[in-house]
């Protein structure tokens, strides 16, 4: 009889012992689950322009950004960047519901879902400068909602559409309209490491309503990235004529075997990216015609990243860049034949 005791209540003092560890273990999760992350993106660099013979130093991107969830279903992200270019920018700031498997919601401010290359992060891009359809024609940034679906399969399709201000980041407070900016693309995630997207996208960054049209496919495999992309941009009213912008670019991976060394990774690549005439839609002259922004050119970048820890975490890009510029065209202070020093930090 005392013996079946002293079993039972250790049974019982391990079911609570047992119990108690569970609970701690939840109360751990929870809190790991609910505890912020804190990311950043650094990106210092040196250019030199080879037909002027100057140079210059410049902190790129200093972003640091809060993500987390507050519950399972519900997510966020705040981004700030203390050094666009010199300038502090409000970025991203989200809240992202996820009431289904594959399905989102998000309203707040943040990168409208259009186009493979604008939609990359600083520390993800390959080149220490953007291409043109990401910096000059294709590069959105709103406050709005988006829905995004995903349909599993063969080939998974990621669907993505939302509505947008089209008042930017910074004039929100008193801007009303009735007619709405939208954006809609659809992936589709092929076999072998294929990827093809399309997209669309309606802005009104003046008194024209511009719509574009992007189109690309890449294939990330066996350490290779191979990427194209072209980009249609037509203005209502003739304003302006049609813009038309194409980026390719191809990128090769080779791992280093020796795990001592600093150097993880050396990746040779070149691009080659173009645009013609081309106008933000912000400045119309008395009759309602736009003006240039951006005079057509051609771009080869060819370099050389060496990353230090991977992916996209620590890397050095090195990169020369040859414009070609048409009759006529005035080419701004720092869009011109250069050689880019880059070093990339991710935390």
């Amino acid at each position: 009889m005392k013996e079946r005791k002293r079993i039972l209540a250790t049974a019982a003092i391990a079911m609570i012992a047992t119990t108690s560890a569970m609970a701690q273990n939840d109360n751990k999760a929870k809190t790991q689950m609910l505890t912020p992350e804190i990311h950043g993106t650094i990106r210092g660099k040196y250019e030199y322009q080879t037909e002027d013979g100057e140079g210059r130093f410049e902190v790129r991107n200093a972003r640091i950004s809060v993500t987390g969830k507050v519950i399972d279903a519900v997510s966020y992200k705040a981004e700030i960047d203390l050094s666009d270019e010199g300038k502090i920018k409000m970025l991203d700031a989200y809240t992202k519901v996820t009431p289904a498997e594959r399905l989102d919601f998000k309203i707040g401010q943040f990168r409208v879902p259009f186009t493979i290359d604008a939609h990359r992060s600083p520390h993800q891009q390959y080149f220490a400068n953007r291409s043109f359809i990401a910096k000059q024609v294709g590069n959105v940034r709103d406050v709005g909602a988006s829905v995004a679906y995903k349909l599993k399969g063969a080939c998974p399709l990621i669907l993505e559409a939302g509505l947008f201000n089209g008042s930017g980041l910074t004039d929100q407070k008193d801007y009303w309209t009735k007619a709405m900016n939208f954006s809609a693309k659809a992936q589709v995630l092929i076999p072998s490491g294929f990827n093809l997207m399309l997209s669309a996208q309606k802005i009104t960054p003046g008194r024209h309503i511009v719509m574009m049209y992007d189109g690309g496919v890449y294939w990330h495999a066996r350490g290779w990235h191979v990427e194209a992309e072209y980009l249609f941009k037509h203005y209502s009213d003739n304003a302006f004529a049609n813009v038309h912008s194409f980026d390719s670019f191809a990128c090769y991976d080779i791992n280093l075997k020796n795990k001592k060394s600093l150097v993880k990774k050396v990746s040779p690549l070149l691009r080659y990216d173009m645009m013609t005439d081309h106008s933000d839609g912000k400045n119309a002259d008395d009759e309602g015609k736009l003006t240039i922004t951006d005079y057509k050119r051609h771009r080869i970048t060819g370099g050389l990243t060496i990353s230090l820890a991977t992916p996209f975490v620590s890397d050095i890009r090195v990169n020369y860049e040859k414009y070609y510029y048409r009759d006529g065209a005035m080419a701004k202070p720092s869009e011109k034949d250069k050689i880019v020093v880059e070093f990339m930090t991710r935390f």
